[in-house]
């Protein structure tokens, strides 16, 4: 793979040329409830089989089409999942099957099987559909020998079939299997939620009224935890914690303060499985009735049922869809017959494989966890993304300030540097009231450090982040102005207002800043205090972090457009389009932009091209219009390379596709910053700033001696970052060697791995370095404490 950044290291990797489809034939089924991301997981899996040689066949209409046999289990072709990546749903069917469940109905089903030469199974589903698949594993044999006594095959076909291979992926949009942090679904389920609670808010504040929504998730809350901690919501039920007795007066009186410090709208989330600790349901109407009855509140309910599996997968779940499909091909090639069954899944941002019952018997722990009343247990089974949302919730709705730090004198810091990006707002308001409930003072810094030295700073309350987390953009104010040559000037506004600690939500200026800061250290005392970055920007480019707070916003509205410009192009036929993106010099938006929405080629910096390249993708193009996909999408960023412009692009395209395709250019610009965060981006941005703030009150009480604050190590000057599968605070001074200052971009980037695998989904010839995959683990029960695991891409 080609490519500016980091050593070659051809001696050490493991590439899947060497694992060959050829003569093998793998199924996919969709099965149970239906998920937004299955069709891209079904697309991933039938290129990637068709691209190593093999056949790949549809079930349809999951387990009841393997039952019934004929035309429900269709060869796929490469054109036969063109368009399926923004479609919702599955385009094979889903259905729930009784027959399966018997013996006669696996019968038929192996025989169907068998029948076409199927040995590999990819089953896409939830822990039901995943258990039915491991236990017709396991009869395989047995059926295969009633098979051959009821004449219906031969001893060389049983022969040649002997081993059934089966891998899972998750496919449930309650994100209620243990294992994987999130299953395909989850997040495009968490835009719908979002997406209602903001319209609800405009008509709420309009009212002054209390809203009760009611999510999905019988036995899991998840969905709800997420989308109260996203919204900011008063208070949640969930079916893992159950309210303590008494929670009727203690919500009305949360309720009722809520409205005397001056909201015009209360927000409670119910998960539909929520129930007391006598195990009682606790229903949305309920609920409604206790807050009329008991404040007199004018208050609604809304149950947004099954609009939440509905609607186009956000750019998460496509990405999430995408990897996990090929990574479930690979690890079929490399079963061998004592593999066992494994389930695809995701662990901070790593795809891994898990053994299937290992997971399974683990999900079913949790419900009898629950229904033993052993909730806290219940919570440690649901791992350590679930844990963490929960713990980030409790903090955030204690509201009252610890008495040991209650009369502290710590004066802490917070400001947004570099351009804005969605989410900034979320970890504001959560640094603010996660600081106040640590029992410090919380100032805010408006327009960066131009602000800073101009002395725009001011104490923040608890009230004053009201309603922040659904907002775009930065409401502190941002600047891209470094402080090196204002340092007397910030020194001096420190010592004005005491600041003991500061937290900098930012891009790569942030970055730059807090490392001069931490440079001027030996000249300046005021900077002697704890110091943490948290990545901020659409560009993803700061070094240190796999993941940037406002990536994720950038790449749905990406997504968004390029679904419509296809959408453009398939009803002219024969057109390509040609789209800029931002990053700097960062080909995360478009690389990634170009796997969630399918594009055919990317141009980025960080992989030189030249006009050879150009011609190649151009023939590619001339090749694919022959076919019944009539239309293209080329994706580059916005400083891939100087000549080589998108007006360049565009017209060497136009020139070399004339009468066979047209062009059009389309330059996305700032459209990619705008916007209301994603679900992702509300949620992450809370965690990491409420884990930023518990470092700096640890960090404050270890560097407090003789009434003053002073640290000058450089474990104190801190980046919270985001690596594979922990959050991580890395010094910045460390970090500098990772950097490549020039072009504003870390020196080795994770996500350079996904560009051949959409180079493969696109239909290249291309190397792919597996040595990351393979290792089947096992499911841990307790992760580390330093495990942030929201999250991908």
């Amino acid at each position: 793979m080609a490519g500016a950044t980091g050593p070659k290291r051809q001696d050490t990797r493991k590439f899947f040329e060497n694992l060959s489809g050829a003569g093998k034939c793998i199924a996919v089924l969709t099965s149970g409830g239906d998920a937004q991301g299955m069709n891209g997981a079904v697309r991933a899996v039938v290129r990637m089989g068709i691209y190593v040689g093999a056949k790949v066949y549809f079930i349809h209409e999951g387990y009841q089409g393997m039952v019934d046999g004929g035309d429900y289990i269709k060869e796929a072709t490469w054109e036969s999942v063109s368009s399926v990546l923004q479609v919702g749903g599955t385009v094979i069917g889903s259905a729930r099957c009784k027959e399966f469940r018997s013996h006669e109905g696996r019968l038929k089903a192996a025989h169907n099987l068998v029948q076409r030469g199927i040995t590999y199974l990819c089953v896409i589903g939830g822990d039901g559909s995943l258990t039915g698949a491991n236990l017709f594993r396991e009869e395989w044999s047995g059926l295969l020998n009633e098979l051959i006594q009821q004449g219906l095959i031969d001893e060389e076909a049983a022969r040649s079939h002997s081993h059934l291979h089966i891998v899972g992926m998750v496919g449930s949009i309650d994100n209620d299997f243990c294992g994987t942090d999130m299953t395909i679904g989850t997040d495009s389920a968490l835009h719908r939620i979002i997406e209602v609670v903001d319209a609800i808010m405009t008509t709420a504040q309009s009212h002054q009224r209390t809203f009760v929504l009611e999510v999905m998730g019988r036995h899991c809350g998840y969905l709800a935890l997420v989308s109260a901690l996203a919204c900011g919501a008063d208070w949640v039920f969930i079916p893992e914690m159950p309210p303590e007795d008494g929670w009727e007066d203690n919500m009305c009186q949360k309720l009722s303060e809520s409205r005397s410090r001056g909201s015009r709208l209360n927000i409670i989330i119910v998960a539909e499985g929520a129930i007391d600790r006598q195990g009682q349901h606790i229903t949305s109407d309920l609920v409604k009735k206790l807050v009329v009855s008991c404040l007199g509140f004018d208050t609604r309910v809304t149950i947004l049922g099954h609009v939440q599996r509905g609607g186009t997968p956000s750019a998460f779940d496509r990405i999430l869809a995408s990897r996990m499909g090929v990574e479930a091909v690979l690890a079929l090639l490399e079963a061998s017959t004592d593999t066992p069954a494994c389930v695809v899944s995701l662990v901070g941002n790593q795809a891994v494989r898990l053994p299937l019952m290992e997971c399974v018997q683990m999900t079913q722990e949790v419900q009898k966890a629950m229904d033993e009343k052993k909730f806290d247990e219940a919570v440690r089974l649901r791992g350590g993304s679930f844990e963490n949302n929960l713990s980030t919730y409790r903090l955030l709705a204690s509201q009252t300030a610890r008495s040991e730090l209650q009369n502290s004198s710590f004066n802490v810091a917070v400001m947004n540097v570099g351009a804005p990006a969605a989410g900034m707002n979320a970890a504001v308001r959560s640094a603010v009231r996660v600081g106040i409930t640590e029992g410090h003072k919380m100032f805010a810094v408006n327009d960066g450090f131009e602000g800073f030295y101009k002395g725009q700073i001011k104490e923040i309350k608890w009230g004053d982040v009201g309603g922040w987390t659904g907002q775009g953009g930065s409401l502190l104010g941002t600047k891209r102005t470094l402080p090196a040559k204002h340092l007397d000037a910030i020194a001096e506004q420190m010592r004005i207002h005491n600041i003991t600690a500061l937290l900098v939500i930012g891009g790569f200026e942030a970055f730059e800043s807090l490392l001069e800061l931490y440079e001027a250290r030996a000249n300046y005392k005021e900077f002697c205090i704890p110091m943490c970055i948290l990545p901020a920007t659409i560009s993803n480019n700061v070094p240190g972090t796999d993941h940037s707070l406002g990536a994720d916003t950038s790449l749905n509205a990406i997504v968004e457009t390029c679904d419509r410009i296809k959408q453009s192009a398939s009803g002219t036929k024969r057109r390509v389009f040609i789209i800029e993106t931002m990053g700097g010099y960062c080909g995360y938006l478009a690389t990634v932009g170009g796997l969630a929405a399918g594009a055919d080629t990317v141009y980025i910096y960080e992989e030189p091209f030249d006009i050879r390249d150009l011609q190649a993708n151009v023939e590619h193009l001339t090749q694919k219009m022959k076919t019944s996909i009539q239309r293209g999408l080329v994706l580059r960023n916005e400083n891939c390379n100087e000549n080589f412009t998108t007006d360049f692009i565009y017209q060497l395209y136009s020139e070399e596709g004339r009468g066979v395709f047209d062009c059009r250019k389309n330059i996305l610009g700032h459209m990619q910053q705008g916007g209301a965060p994603s679900p992702f981006d509300r949620n992450f941005g809370t965690k990491v700033a409420a884990k930023a703030i518990q470092w700096i009150t640890r960090t404050l009480k270890e560097s407090y001696k003789e009434g003053k604050v002073f640290t000058n190590s450089e474990d104190t000057a801190c980046l919270l970052g985001m690596r594979r599968r922990a959050m991580v605070f890395q010094p910045v001074a460390q970090l500098r060697e990772e950097t490549d200052f020039v072009h504003r971009i870390p020196k080795d980037q994770w996500w350079l791995k996904l560009r051949p695998l959409m180079k493969i989904l696109a239909k290249y010839k291309t190397s792919y370095d597996v040595s990351d995959a393979g290792q089947l683990e096992h499911v841990t029960r307790v992760r580390p404490k330093e495990k942030d695991a929201s999250a991908a891409i």
